[in-house]
């Protein structure tokens, strides 16, 4: 009699199967009752099976299912049922066996065309993993689980790889799953470390990689897990150290040797860049400090702090285009008072400078006193009037000219408190209401005094060089 079937999953290994031997002596119709009892056993052990198969007891449900076959070992339903529990067990290959000797027994039996896709996939998925093709990993592992649900092999790959893959959230519960259901499984509290260690939660990851070692002793992954994650906290908690001692060369040096340690861990190693880069602007390497806050956004495109530090950098280096933009990155994400002030400010000295830079103009700093002011003024007046220049060409007169009525027009600016106020508060002196308007030669006048005061003498033809002034 036919027996009815379980369903199956996915594949693996089995290697014997019992077998019953009986004795030819034994009376034929004798024998035909004995046949039947027997049927009448495996079949009441199958249903045994079917039940605990249901309940997910697989480890039960296999017994059950050998007795059967032991009872009856020429039909193929038990086989099948049995792969379907062997595959739910993760024991995929013995699987297999048991479903090439169904086939053997009944070639219309079509469970192990499911066990040969189930054992592609895992081929495909080891292929993928060694190349770090997780995404494809996770593709044949979604397959392979539609056929074997509960198997904790794939359900814990598909979890690696979520988490390799920076999808913490949907590692967590993929292997919080496994958890629930067998509280020792090494591998999941191992990909529950690494979800926690890739989210910069150090101590907490290794709390799970020792668990996970307690379970399963010889769990590479988990060691070498574990050692990355204590060694990464160490230098980094190293390199904190120095900086706040004022060490600036020590910490960037160890921040530089931690970023070595792991190269998958994304987030830590953003925050390294980060504080790398903090150190360099310290040291005044603004460059690599830009560099490091570049490298960390790469890393995180969400890292506000690398963007301030960035921007920072930015306004040091007097690039205040760039500093705006990381400036409205920031505000568009944050929209704190803060960040507006910030951006405000970056915004400011962007238009500051893109105006005429009087105190270039006159070769003073911004902190220059009245007298210093003068001073630059008289130097630099003299030097670019057009009666000095009046032999040069034409062009060098034009570009004398232009320059010497930018020196008075500075002069003008910052001379007047008001107006140099202004000024260096980043206002458009062309929009208030106080007069630019100004003759060069008028303040020039009144500067040196009335005429006579001095004068430039020589003549055009002996060229620029030949004057000297005279002071009443």
């Amino acid at each position: 009699m036919k027996a009815s079937r379980a369903p199956l999953h996915s594949p693996a290994l089995y290697s014997k199967m019992a077998t019953v031997d009986f004795d030819s002596s034994v009376d034929p119709e004798m024998d035909l009752t004995s046949d039947e009892e027997l049927e009448r056993e495996a079949e009441g052990f199958k249903e045994q099976g079917n039940a605990y198969y249901v309940n997910k007891d697989y480890a039960e449900a296999f017994n059950f299912y050998t007795k059967a076959i032991d009872l009856c070992p020429k039909n193929a339903s038990y086989y099948g049922n049995r792969a379907a529990t062997l595959m739910m067990l993760s024991r995929y290959r013995e699987a297999l066996e048991d479903s090439q000797q169904a086939v053997r027994l009944d070639d219309t039996f079509m469970k192990l065309k499911t066990a040969e896709s189930i054992l592609e996939y895992e081929r495909m998925a080891e292929i993928s993993f060694e190349k770090r093709d997780f995404r494809m990993v996770l593709f044949c592992m979604d397959r392979a689980l539609e056929s074997a649900s509960a198997g904790h092999r794939f359900k814990v790959l598909k979890a690696e790889c979520l988490a390799l893959l920076g999808r913490y959230p949907e590692a967590q519960s993929v292997a919080s799953d496994i958890l629930r259901m067998d509280s020792t499984n090494g591998d999941a509290l191992y990909v529950r470390g690494l979800c926690l260690y890739y989210e910069d939660c150090i101590d907490k990851a290794v709390q799970f990689f020792i668990q996970a070692l307690r379970m399963a002793p010889d769990h590479e992954k988990a060691r070498l897990a574990c050692r990355n994650a204590k060694a990464l906290k160490a230098k980094k908690d190293e390199g904190n150290k120095a900086f706040k001692e004022g060490s600036y060369e020590e910490a960037y040096d160890l921040y530089s040797e931690a970023l070595t340690i792991d190269p998958n861990n994304i987030k830590t190693n953003a925050k390294l860049y980060c504080n790398r880069a903090t150190v360099g602007s310290k040291l005044n390497k603004l460059e690599q400090a830009v560099e490091d806050c570049t490298k960390a956004i790469k890393l995180d495109e969400s890292y506000i702090k690398a963007y301030l530090r960035r921007a920072q950098c930015y306004m040091d280096k007097q690039q205040y285009e760039e500093a705006v933009r990381d400036y409205e990155k920031v505000y568009q994400t944050e929209k704190t008072k803060e960040h507006k002030n910030l951006l405000k400010n970056a915004q400011l000295e962007l238009k500051k400078s893109k105006r005429k830079d009087y105190y270039k103009v006159l070769g003073v700093d911004k902190n220059a006193t009245e007298d210093e002011i003068k001073k630059a003024y008289r130097k630099r007046a003299l030097m670019h009037h057009p009666d000095r220049h009046s032999g040069a060409s034409a062009e060098v007169q034009k570009e004398e000219e232009k320059k010497f009525k930018e020196v008075g027009e500075a002069f003008t600016v910052l001379s007047d408190p008001k107006k140099k106020s202004r000024y260096d508060s980043g206002h458009d002196l062309e929009d208030d209401d106080m007069n630019m308007d100004f003759d060069a030669n008028n303040i020039f006048k009144a500067f040196f005094g009335a005429p006579g005061g001095f004068s430039f003498e020589g003549n055009s033809s002996s060229g620029p060089g030949n004057f000297f002034f005279q002071f009443g």
